[in-house]
């Protein structure tokens, strides 16, 4: 099994040396857990220290907020864009009814397959290795339903892994909950890492856990996650 090292430090010593490549892993916490900056950190560093193309889909984020946000932590999204390393489809616009300057965007109505064509298409031009979706959520996919909740989830990582992607699909959780039992969605995707956020001695402590990840041993524990000037880093099994 080859390996996708992630760039977020102490991340892939969690999943025997990094995400087994060519399979979606659901990445799931509350807002301020950090799960959108872990996406794209993910696909920067792909892109920026091991030379692997990525593809961001936005449903929530424009893209220039998503460039701002790279800025402070010293990641330059347009060099990479401009050297054809770093894609960002803009699927955010068209959900809030704005217009948009983007190259790759969703302008004919949002849609499952029309979101897929375009992946399938950015993809082709690119020479993607690596997608995140941010977030999988924002899809508005029908939780009471989990039949179809499954099969949706499945017709887009099955996508993902035709085209030999190594995928993270940003999710969300109730902002006061850790995750107890997962969804239909969950159960289908080839991996899932929860993120959370509570409150310790006053103060807010972010952690992470590899709730599962298929074809690669990994640790059960929960970690320390901390966001630093660089970026995301997972630190010491808490205690």
């Amino acid at each position: 099994m080859t390996r996708a090292k992630t760039g977020i430090p102490g991340f892939d010593a969690l999943v025997d040396g990094g995400l087994p490549r060519g399979v979606s892993t659901m990445v799931v916490g509350p807002t301020g857990s950090g799960k959108s900056i872990f996406g794209l950190q993910y696909l920067y560093k792909g892109a920026d220290l091991y030379d692997e193309p990525g593809v961001l889909v936005t449903l929530e984020s424009r893209p220039q907020e998503v460039r701002r946000t790279a800025t402070t932590f010293g990641w330059d999204l347009s060099r990479l864009e401009a050297d054809g390393k770093f894609v960002i489809i803009d699927a955010a616009s068209n959900r809030a009814g704005l217009p948009t300057s983007e190259k790759h965007a969703l302008r004919r109505g949002f849609d499952l397959a029309t979101l897929a064509e375009e992946i399938y298409t950015v993809v082709n031009e690119s020479g993607a290795k690596r997608l995140t979706i941010d977030s999988f959520s924002a899809l508005n996919l029908p939780s009471t339903t989990p039949s179809v909740v499954r099969g949706e989830v499945l017709r887009i990582s099955a996508l993902l892994n035709e085209l030999g992607l190594t995928s993270l699909l940003i999710s969300d959780t109730p902002p006061n909950g850790v995750l107890s039992q997962p969804t239909a969605g969950h159960h289908v995707a080839q991996g899932l890492v929860i993120l959370h956020l509570d409150m310790t001695n006053l103060s807010l402590r972010r952690s992470i856990v590899v709730w599962k990840m298929r074809h690669t041993s990994h640790s059960l524990r929960w970690h320390e996650l901390t966001i630093e000037g660089d970026g995301i880093h997972i630190g010491d099994p808490l205690t």
